[in-house]
């Protein structure tokens, strides 16, 4: 669950001194959002956003010889200028959940990963997605996943994983959630084709199945 495993490594990055024009087709050409703006040493100074780029150009509802005038000013305006200097960030250490925390906390489209005050990587909302895919195994070949009511006993998930084990039913994850509204669930991903056969099994047992 470390980020390291699920950032984007050695990112792009540009210099607080380049154009923004240059940076901007940086942008467009790799598809980014976010660039991380260092010095010369690697270390972080600020981030470049599209939503940066985008307020210092000038806006389509303005005069020509206006928008002229501002195309003239953005040609001659550096990254520094402009980037966010207030950045949250990530370190070598961070987890999955240190990083849902500052996107929920501080809604940031992308953080810069730091080995000490160096950029060695970035990582995005996207990068999120994927990872607790991952994580989840969501979208794996065969994949299903359940909902077992949580009955309180204190040995239904040694039950469970006992019984799935001693049928050699391939299973991935295993969750329990509490939830005082709607009940404590336990969340098994099975690897099946055959879930009808694996949902009679588990109520045969004595499992109760969650339904919607």
């Amino acid at each position: 669950m470390y980020i390291l495993r699920h950032m984007t490594p050695d990112p792009i990055t540009v210099s607080p001194a380049m154009l923004l024009p240059e940076a901007r087709t940086l942008l467009n050409e790799y598809h980014f959002r976010h660039l991380p703006v260092v010095d010369e040493y690697g270390k972080l100074l600020g981030i470049l956003t599209d939503r940066d780029l985008r307020s210092a150009y000038p806006s389509s509802v303005i005069s020509d010889s206006e928008r002229r005038l501002v195309y003239e000013r953005v040609e001659k305006t550096a990254v520094s200028e402009i980037m966010t200097t207030e950045c949250v960030s990530l370190t070598v250490d961070s987890t999955l959940d240190d990083a849902l925390f500052l996107f929920d906390r501080d809604q940031p489209g992308a953080l810069p990963v730091l080995d000490g005050e160096r950029v060695i990587g970035i990582f995005s909302i996207r990068d999120l997605n994927a990872a607790y895919k991952t994580l989840f195994g969501v979208g794996e070949k065969g994949a299903v996943l359940i909902g077992i009511e949580d009955d309180g006993s204190p040995t239904i998930m040694t039950r469970l994983v006992t019984l799935l084990e001693k049928e050699t039913i391939p299973f991935t994850r295993v969750l329990r959630i509490f939830d005082k509204e709607e009940g404590d669930t336990i969340y098994i991903r099975i690897n099946t084709f055959k879930i009808a056969a694996v949902l009679e099994l588990l109520e045969l047992n004595g499992f109760s199945i969650k339904k919607g």
